[in-house]
């Protein structure tokens, strides 16, 4: 059989591929577990500091394995499952590196989720993205908190009360996506822009990260009063202290992570 998740590392960046292009990359339980233990892994992974999640095949991601669902169709497996989808997302979003969802097709249901959820997003100009289970009876429920959390209540909703597809280039202005690039360009732009987060301090990325989705779950006077402290801590750190000592003496900095 053949392996459902890939991994492959280079130049401080671990790219991992969804590996099932003949169910459209659905995410089956084992394609769910093998992703967060390989997130898990990486977390601690101190020569890794971007993820790339890209798609073998025509599409991105096509959400959860319906086949899978209804084979087992009591509550303590779909419990188990939408709990296991939830805790990955969670991964995504907790992970103190960053992670660029590269998306070169269809990306719907919970793979418009796993991009969501991505703190960035390169699209090729090709891909499509949707939140169809209306469609089917099945209301997008966690896709929708991912999506909510990236674009705006009406267009969220109307994502997720029509289930139709939307453009790249619509994803981009409902601000789903970061970049629309030419099919032919996706990988290569998206490993571009990971290169440039890489080329910084790690330390100060994982700090801005953390605090980004703290704050923005805060009311305003909390969010100031914690970013302050935040950026106090960050201060005292010496990858602080050695970028304002290079920015001053117009050298380039030797971050440590520390």
């Amino acid at each position: 059989m053949p392996e459902i998740l890939l991994r492959h590392d280079s130049d401080d960046i671990a790219t991992l591929t969804l590996n099932r292009p003949d169910a459209r990359n659905a995410l089956s339980i084992g394609l769910m577990e093998a992703l967060d233990a390989e997130l898990g892994s990486i977390a601690e992974d101190q020569s890794v500091k971007v993820v790339i999640i890209a798609g073998n095949g025509p599409a991105f991601c096509a959400g959860h394995d319906l086949r899978e669902l209804r084979a087992t169709p009591t509550r303590a497996a779909y419990e188990a499952v939408f709990a296991l989808c939830s805790r990955l997302m969670q991964r995504i979003v907790g992970l103190p590196k960053p992670v660029i969802a590269q998306v070169h097709g269809v990306a719907t249901a919970a793979g418009c989720q796993l991009v969501a959820s991505a703190d960035l997003a390169v699209a090729a100009e090709t891909a499509r993205f949707a939140t169809p289970g209306v469609d089917i009876g099945l209301f997008c429920s966690t896709p929708m908190v991912a999506l909510s959390r990236s674009v705006g209540r009406k267009a969220a909703m109307e994502m997720l009360l029509t289930g139709e597809l939307i453009s790249a280039a619509r994803a981009a202005e409902l601000g789903l996506i970061n970049r629309v690039v030419d099919g032919a360009e996706v990988s290569a732009a998206t490993r571009a822009l990971a290169g440039r987060i890489a080329a910084k301090s790690p330390l100060t990325v994982a700090i801005g990260k953390q605090a980004f989705y703290r704050q923005a779950e805060m009311d305003l006077a909390s969010a100031y009063d914690y970013a302050s402290g935040v950026m106090t801590r960050n201060m005292l750190a010496r990858d602080a202290a050695e970028g304002i000592d290079a920015f001053l003496a117009k050298r380039q900095p030797r971050w440590t992570g520390t």
